[in-house]
C-alpha cells in the first residue's frame, strides 16, 4: 500500500508513523517540497492512498495545484478536515448530515464540500490535543485562561484517536466522519483539570470582553456546539481511546516530566494540523 500525504503535520505524521510501522511506503510533501511539481505528479500516480491535511487559503491549494492528477489517480482519497463547517448550533448536537458553510470557515467549508464532491472520506475534527500540544502545556507554561462564557461547550479529540480513525476509514465509504469524543465540555473545565492534575492552583474565570484574546482567538468562541460521533462508530467501528478529555490528560500527564517546562503552542484547531 503506497499512502501520499499533503501536508505533513502534526496529525498526519502521526498518521504516516502508523500505517509505516503497518507495512506501508510513505512518502509525504512539506511546504518546501509542495511545489516540486514532477516529483508530486509522480507519486499521485503510483499512490493506492491520498491524504490532504493542507488547510485552504482563499482556495484548497491542494486541489488548485494538483487536483486534475488527484481525480485521475484513481486512489482512495481522504482529507482532514474541521467541525467548524457547520458553524454555531447554540451548543445543540451536531452530525454530518447537517447543512454546512454558515459558520466563519466559509473556505474551510468549500474545500470540504469540494473534497466530498471528488470521492474522498472527509474527516471532520474538532479541537485537536496531545502530547506537547494540550491544556497542560499551557498551564506549566503560564499561558492558560479560563474564559467566562456561560453555556458554552466545545468537542475536542486526542491525535491519537484520530489516527485510529483515520486508518479505520481510509477504505471506508467515502463521505464524511466526525471524530470527535464523547464529552463536549467547556474550556473552562478543561483547564481547570489539567491544572488539578499539576497540581497548580486553578486561574480565576475571566469574563471575554477582558480576556485579551487576539480577533482569531475570540472569534472560536463565537461558536458554541457538540459534535456526535455515532457515525464512525457505527461505519468505521472506531471508538475513541480517550473517549473524554480527563482520560486524554491523565494519559499525557503520565507520560511528561512534573517539572519540564513547555513553551508548546496551545492545542490545535482542525486548521492547524
Amino acid at each position: 500500500m503506497r499512502l501520499f500525504v499533503f501536508g505533513l503535520g502534526y496529525t498526519a505524521s502521526r498518521i504516516a508513523e502508523r500505517l509505516s510501522a503497518q507495512g506501508w511506503r510513505i512518502v509525504g510533501t512539506t511546504r518546501d517540497s509542495f511545489l516540486d511539481h514532477d516529483r508530486v505528479a509522480f507519486e499521485v500516480a503510483h499512490a493506492t492512498h491520498i491524504l490532504s491535511s493542507v488547510p485552504p487559503g482563499e482556495d484548497d491549494p491542494v486541489l488548485a495545484t494538483y487536483g486534475e492528477a488527484i481525480a485521475a489517480s484513481g486512489a482512495a482519497l481522504a482529507y482532514l478536515s474541521s467541525t467548524g463547517v457547520y458553524g454555531d448550533t447554540g451548543g445543540a448536537w451536531v452530525d454530518e448530515s447537517a447543512p454546512t458553510g454558515t459558520g466563519r470557515r466559509s473556505a474551510r467549508a468549500e474545500a470540504d464540500a469540494a473534497w466530498l464532491e471528488m470521492g474522498a472520506r472527509v474527516f471532520r475534527l474538532p479541537g485537536i490535543y496531545g502530547p506537547a500540544r494540550s491544556p497542560l502545556d499551557r498551564v506549566r507554561a503560564g499561558q492558560a485562561q479560563r474564559i467566562d462564557v456561560p453555556g458554552q461547550v466545545f468537542s475536542r479529540i486526542h491525535v491519537d484517536d484520530i489516527v485510529g480513525g483515520v486508518v479505520a476509514g481510509l477504505d471506508a465509504p467515502p463521505g464524511a466522519y466526525n471524530l470527535a469524543d464523547d464529552c463536549p465540555a467547556p474550556q473552562s473545565d478543561v483547564v481547570a483539570y489539567a491544572c488539578t492534575l499539576l497540581g497548580l492552583p486553578v486561574p480565576p474565570l475571566v469574563p471575554l470582553d477582558a480576556a485579551g484574546l487576539s480577533p482569531q482567538a475570540r472569534a472560536f468562541y463565537s461558536e458554541n456546539r457538540r459534535v456526535a460521533n455515532g457515525k464512525a462508530k457505527r461505519v468505521l467501528g472506531w471508538r475513541p481511546r480517550y473517549a473524554d478529555y480527563r482520560l486524554g490528560l491523565r494519559a499525557l500527564s503520565a507520560i511528561t516530566s512534573p517539572t519540564s517546562t513547555s513553551t508548546a503552542p496551545p492545542a490545535a484547531s482542525a486548521d492547524q494540523r
